[in-house]
């Protein structure tokens, strides 16, 4: 995993967290929650192609 990958997670994390203050300060806490919850979801993407390409590492160094 490279670090630009860490800072790309901690970047999206501060923009959610910002948005989904804004947002829930003004009224719109349904708004805020997708937001937060759009927010994982491109998270858990990232992380879970990373997974994909760590496993076809391990397929590749063990002739699997």
């Amino acid at each position: 995993m490279d670090v630009d990958m860490i800072f790309k997670i901690a970047a999206i994390g501060i923009l959610v967290s910002v948005l989904n203050q804004v947002l829930a300060r003004s009224g719109r806490e349904e708004q805020a929650t997708m937001v937060t919850l759009a927010g994982l979801v491109v998270v858990l993407m990232m992380v879970v192609q990373e997974i994909s390409d760590l496993f076809a590492l391990v397929q590749d160094l063990f002739g699997l």
